[in-house]
C-alpha cells in the first residue's frame, strides 16, 4: 500500500488542522490505519489508529479528547482531525498501515507532512 499524506501546515496554538491520507490500493479496506509523528530530536511515536471497519479506535494519551481519527473506505482515505493544537504537537506526521497499527505491526508508511504549532 502506498500512502500519500497531506494537510499539514502552520497554525497558532488553539487552532485546528485536518490531515488526510490517500492509499493506492483497494485492499486499503482490510488494513488497520493510523498516524505516527516525530518531533524534532525525539523518537517517532504513536498518535492514533483505526481498525479496518472503522471501529477499534485508539489514541495516545497526549492527544485524547483533541484529535479524531476516521476513515472512508470508499475513498481509500484516512483522516486525522486535530483540534486545540499545542506547540508540543509540532512534528512530522506520518500515515501508516498494517495488520495492527496500535501494536506497531506496520508494513507501510507515507512520506510525512509537517505540522507546526506556534505559541
Amino acid at each position: 500500500v502506498q500512502l500519500q499524506a497531506s494537510g499539514g501546515g502552520l497554525v497558532q496554538a488553539g487552532g485546528s488542522l485536518r490531515l488526510s491520507c490517500a492509499a493506492s490500493r483497494r485492499t486499503f479496506s482490510s488494513y488497520s490505519m493510523g498516524w505516527q509523528r516525530r518531533a524534532p530530536g525525539k523518537e517517532r511515536e504513536f498518535v492514533a489508529a483505526i481498525g479496518w471497519s472503522g471501529g477499534n479506535i485508539y489514541y495516545a494519551d497526549s492527544v485524547k479528547g483533541r484529535f479524531t481519527i476516521s476513515r472512508d473506505n470508499d475513498k481509500n482515505t484516512v483522516y486525522l482531525q486535530m483540534n486545540s493544537l499545542k506547540p508540543e504537537d509540532t512534528a512530522v506526521y506520518y500515515c501508516v498501515a498494517g495488520p495492527q497499527v496500535v501494536a506497531g505491526r506496520i508494513n507501510s508508511r507515507g512520506q510525512g507532512t509537517q505540522v507546526t504549532v506556534s505559541s
